[in-house]
């Protein structure tokens, strides 16, 4: 009876012992997986660091101006305007400033007025169909279809609601400069208005707006040219006026009491 009990009580021992080390070699076969599947994805990480991060790096390094980070032409609207500016098709380009430059002649060195060019303009055309409506029944034509000319309610509400977007923002930006809260964009406004105004006594209105539609068509294009040494020398440039504002910020801004100016338009 005693041999049963031995012979049972070391019958369990062995299972027990059998199934521990069953379990310690699961378990260590499981933290080979474990490590081996670890080291791999660590080597497939490393890998795509090694790859990736030398471009990234540079991507990093890359100053742009303005802090841009889109293209030039998705700057410009991405759509046929920015073409235009961009000079992706030449013949339009140089059609549309072609005929900026015509406009510009007709009003400034011709000294034509608005109103006449509208009125001359239309003389010719109505003159030229009229003739052209009854010299047709002299030679046995038909006479010619005139096509129906309208606005479209769409369009117009559509440039309505544009300008009046623009509006709301300037009238905001405005009113943001006016309350006091931003010493800054009050001093750079003030300055762009300024600026404005020495630009409207040099030129006149049209002039101006000619001189801007000119820029468009060059300053984009050279730029999205030489975009790499422009970016270059502005980095330098923004550099140095971060340096000479911070000299005018010490001697002279931060010696405005704004706080008085702030309690007051609060």
């Amino acid at each position: 009876m005693a041999d049963n009990v031995a012979g049972e009580h070391e019958h369990k021992h062995e299972n027990e012992h059998e199934s521990t080390f069953v379990e310690s070699v699961k378990e260590k076969i499981a933290e080979t997986f474990h490590k081996d599947d670890s080291d791999s994805d660590n080597q497939v990480k490393k890998e795509k660091k090694s790859s990736s991060s030398p471009v990234e790096e540079v991507k990093e390094k890359i100053y742009r101006m303005f802090g841009r980070e889109r293209p030039v032409h998705k700057v410009l609207g991405g759509g046929k305007a920015a073409d235009i500016f961009l000079w992706k098709n030449k013949k339009v380009s140089a059609g549309v400033l072609g005929f900026a430059t015509l406009i510009w002649v007709f009003f400034e060195l011709v000294e034509y007025h608005l109103l006449t060019l509208v009125c001359h303009t239309l003389i010719l055309v109505l003159a030229g169909l009229f003739l052209w409506s009854n010299a047709a029944s002299f030679i046995n034509k038909s006479a010619p279809r005139f096509p129906e000319v309208a606005l479209p309610e769409d369009i117009v509400l559509a440039v309505a609601s544009a300008f009046r977007t623009e509006i709301n923002q300037a009238l905001a930006i405005l009113r943001n400069v006016a309350s006091g809260k931003d010493l800054k964009k009050f001093l750079a406004v003030i300055a762009g208005l300024w600026a404005l105004s020495i630009l409207g006594s040099c030129w006149n209105f049209l002039t101006l707006i000619y001189t801007i539609f000119v820029l468009l068509h060059t300053v984009p294009y050279l730029y999205d040219r030489y975009e790499d040494k422009v970016d270059a020398f502005a980095e330098k440039a923004e550099a140095e006026i971060k340096k000479q504002y911070a000299v005018f910020n010490v001697k002279v801004l931060s010696k405005i009491p704004v706080g008085a100016l702030k309690h007051k338009f609060a």
